[in-house]
């Protein structure tokens, strides 16, 4: 093999290894359309066969590094051995760099080798339509999209208006027109380039400034508990009594006089039926306080199913069960081949059943809420169901699971997309951390430590009013990306000596 394509393939897999500097923790944002830029240099006058061997070689070092991990779930809390958790995650990026690859080879496959169209067209909505893909495949995996790594950047204004999606579609064509730059190609083709990337980013910080929704209320006061209950004990009978006191203590000693209480996914980590008792003696501590609480428990319907659930004392403002499990952690897909493995990997509670999409949304505060657990912040699409009528968004998250690894950070950053798209304010509540306030605009107006009890206390404000995200969706993003890359399948078929 020619000794450049093993140097093309190793800036590559460098390029992509860097981008996950971009995201939380780091927040490095500029650093994801330099990499994009040079990734796209690569496919800029490549063939198919190498454009998809050089996306998959960013795909490797993207997800090699940006999901790191799992190794950390799998290894430390999941029981797995060394080499198991090590397999399970080079597997599992080696499989997700198969969408980089895809987009590098269609780019090229329906454009030109070096023309402006590859260039500003092929490969812009080729990523695009791949990620949007990702983002959906077996249930979907849209972490480390671009535009969540926008969040803090000029390009967030494009949030409320296309979503997290939009963003990364302004990245990829930011990314191409710096591309351009480097191309050297005609002066007109050169300063149109510039022209446009700069009203890009200037049009996302004009829309910053605009305001989508409105107040629909006073503030309400509240309090996120964090217990901090190790992940390694947290399902031991032997310390349950305790973790319900200790839970009891935090609100009791540090929230008793706020309007709403929220604790994290499972902080009551048994069923309903079993907590009965604790239950029904802080549904009226609450009612005494004229206080609501919100905790995270599993349950069981009649016919025997658990579901991940969050819980409202009193009881008359709703329970709500989680919609998108996740596929290991909460069930099992294709149970008949994995039963036999079961012993290699320890995950508590992994049989559960998904709520329905048309459940009635949480009550409190006076305010009908947007509930979320865990994952389903990563699906916008998910959290739209409940808006415009949410006044607020509330997220019950257990990362426990990811240990000290970058997946936290990720985590809250990407919930921090769903308040920017929504225009609304979320309640973020974890069990080890990261637990924060989310203003409308996706910035973290309070957080709380990692590995520490805590109690976060502040004020959010009811919104009302829709975003035009909220109205269209990720449609119009969809609708551009797939009628783009059909568009040049066309002209590619018709035209095929033409870039």
């Amino acid at each position: 093999m020619p000794y450049q394509l093993w140097l093309a393939r190793l800036a590559a897999l460098l390029l992509g290894a860097v981008l996950p500097l971009a995201f939380a923790p780091f927040d490095l944002w500029w650093i994801a359309p330099l990499s994009l830029a040079g990734l796209f240099w690569l496919w800029c006058s490549a063939t198919p066969r190498i454009a998809g061997w050089l996306g998959y070689a960013f795909g490797l070092g993207m997800f090699g590094v940006g999901v790191s991990w799992i190794f950390v779930s799998m290894h430390h809390f999941g029981e797995a051995i060394v080499p198991v958790a090590g397999l399970i995650t080079l597997v599992f990026a080696a499989v997700m760099a198969v969408f980089p690859a895809l987009a590098g080879y269609v780019a090229a496959r329906l454009s030109s080798e070096g023309s402006v169209a590859r260039i500003l067209i092929a490969i812009p909505l080729a990523w695009m339509l791949l990620e949007l893909i990702r983002g959906e495949f077996l249930g979907g995996f849209p972490w480390l999209n671009l535009g969540a790594s926008q969040i803090n950047g000029a390009l967030a204004g494009y949030g409320p208006v296309f979503g997290e999606y939009g963003m990364s579609l302004v990245l990829a064509l930011s990314a191409a027109l710096l591309l351009l730059f480097v191309t050297r190609h005609k002066k007109i083709i050169y300063t149109l380039g510039l022209f446009v990337l700069l009203a890009l980013w200037a049009g996302g910080i004009t829309l910053r400034h605009i305001d989508w929704v409105e107040a629909a209320g006073e503030p309400v006061s509240v309090a996120i508990v964090q217990g901090n209950v190790e992940q390694s004990r947290k399902f031991d009978p032997n310390v349950f009594q305790a973790t319900l006191d200790l839970y009891r203590h935090l609100t009791d000693t540090q929230a008793a006089d706020v309007r709403l209480v929220v604790w994290p996914e499972t902080a009551v980590p048994d069923t309903v039926t079993q907590a009965v008792p604790f239950l029904i003696e802080m549904q009226d501590v609450a009612r005494t306080r004229n206080q609501q609480i919100v905790a995270g428990v599993f349950d069981q319907d009649q016919a025997g199913r658990y579901y991940n659930a969050l819980l409202t004392l009193p009881v008359e403002g709703g329970r709500y069960y989680k919609r998108h499990l996740v596929p290991f952690g909460e069930y099992l897909p294709l149970r008949f081949l994995i039963e036999p493995f079961r012993s290699v990997i320890q995950v508590p509670m992994s049989d559960l059943t998904s709520g329905r999409d048309d459940q009635p949304l949480l009550q409190l505060a006076g305010y009908p809420v947007g509930a979320s657990i865990c994952y389903e912040a990563t699906l916008a699409r998910k959290i739209n169901t409940a808006l415009p009528e949410a006044a607020f968004l509330l997220n019950a998250s257990n990362d426990a699971w990811f240990g000290d690894s970058l997946a936290p950070h990720q985590h809250l950053q990407i919930a921090a997309m769903r308040s920017l798209e929504s225009g609304r304010w979320m309640l973020r509540a974890t069990n080890t951390g990261i637990s924060a306030l989310i203003d409308p605009r996706g910035q973290i107006v309070a957080r709380t430590p990692q590995f520490e009890q805590a109690v976060l206390r502040g004020k959010i404000v009811p919104m009302q009013g829709a975003t035009p995200f909220v109205l269209w969706g990720a449609w119009p993003v969809w609708l551009l990306s797939v009628f783009g890359v059909l568009a040049l399948m066309l002209w590619r078929r018709l035209k095929p000596d033409k870039g």
